[in-house]
């Protein structure tokens, strides 16, 4: 395996696996977060927001200058065909973003925090691993309900649309099952992952 390693993190919304990307973090990987990346190209002054305007109208955009996120989860859970167009927009430049941060990644191990890494087909060729983080869909609606103060059926929608867990099992060269761990416990499965696919032994 050519250097530097490339891992692939991916699970269900409250899963835990920011809190695994952050555990990789301190170990010396890079993040490159497509989340984050997302919410750049949309916040104030955006480089998304002129595109999204044109497509979907200036009531994509709300008062403080960056996308209304909750205007347009209604669109796009109401109709498969405006998300599809939202992520046309979006993908390829999040996609270009990606790259450019790998590029400066070095030699040290990159994580991908991608949370629709299972419905995309290339991202298996992207990286060396993929690293699933798991938990029970009771588990992962109680963790986002707590976390945002979103309605039960608004996080019972979101995971609907998420690929199932048999689906991103299925593409893992690794699963931690993050139910019911302390943060030390989940800190030593990343830990005894790390040393098994060897980052631990790259410079830093």
């Amino acid at each position: 395996m050519s250097h530097p390693l490339r891992i692939g993190l991916t699970g269900g919304i409250g899963s835990g696996k920011s809190t695994v990307a952050a555990q990789l973090v301190a170990r010396g990987a890079v993040l490159v977060d497509t989340d984050a990346i997302s919410r750049a190209l949309t916040a104030v002054g955006g480089a998304a927001l002129p595109a999204i305007a044109a497509a979907f109208g200036p009531q994509a955009i709300g008062a403080d200058g960056a996308l209304d996120r909750d205007h347009m989860r209604q669109q796009v859970f109401a109709d498969p065909a405006m998300r599809q167009r939202l992520e046309a927009i979006l993908h390829p430049m999040i996609g270009a973003e990606t790259m450019r941060q790998a590029e400066d990644a070095g030699e040290r191990p990159i994580v991908f925090d991608v949370p629709l890494l299972t419905e995309s087909a290339h991202w298996r060729e992207r990286v060396h691993k993929v690293l699933v983080v798991d938990c029970r869909e009771a588990t992962q609606v109680a963790r986002v309900m707590r976390r945002s103060g979103w309605a039960e059926e608004t996080v019972q929608r979101v995971v609907a649309q998420q690929a199932t867990r048999a689906a991103r099992r299925a593409i893992a060269d690794a699963v931690i099952f993050n139910e019911g761990l302390t943060l030390e416990q989940l800190d030593t499965q990343v830990q005894r992952l790390w040393q098994a696919w060897g980052a631990d032994r790259v410079k830093q």
